[in-house]
């Protein structure tokens, strides 16, 4: 039975929408090749792998399975981006994103960063807070739930 629950789409434009947008994001996973900075039109995007957090919380699901959806991450006014231990040459290598965070330099331009398992992470310095997170499609199930250990 195809998955009839309303797609999410998520705006940050301050750093609690970005709170928010991070805690949907928490346990995404998503492909080097699937990440890209288009400096010509200040744009970071990515297609990510979220995991259903508010469905697993709440119990509203299916036991065993858990699920995961396709989505569009993007982040607009990126003026540059830096990378710190991911290795870009390696295409198929797959992230799991844990958290998202701003730090503010001249209100409102500051650094989006987005933190990934295994302290790689890419640094996104913008003119300010222009995020979307759109689930791109339906859900699938996945019996495994993400679990964190100490060093994440």
């Amino acid at each position: 039975m195809p998955d009839l629950k309303p797609e999410m789409k998520l705006v940050a434009l301050d750093r609690e929408d970005l709170v928010v947008l991070s805690a949907q994001l928490q346990d995404a996973v998503v492909r080097v090749s699937d990440m890209a900075f288009l400096k010509a039109d200040r744009r970071f995007a990515a297609v990510i792998n979220r995991f259903d957090w508010q469905t697993a919380e709440t119990g509203a699901r299916p036991r065993p399975a858990f699920s995961r959806h396709r989505a569009g991450l993007r982040f607009e006014r990126v003026l540059s981006a830096q990378v710190s231990k991911i290795d870009l040459a390696s295409k198929e290598t797959v992230l799991s994103l844990l958290a998202v965070e701003f730090d503010m330099k001249d209100d409102p331009e500051g650094f989006i960063t987005l933190h990934f398992s295994g302290g790689g992470a890419i640094r996104l310095h913008v003119e300010c807070i222009e995020a979307e997170l759109k689930d791109l499609g339906a859900a699938w199930a996945t019996a495994a739930k993400p679990v964190h250990s100490e060093s994440d």
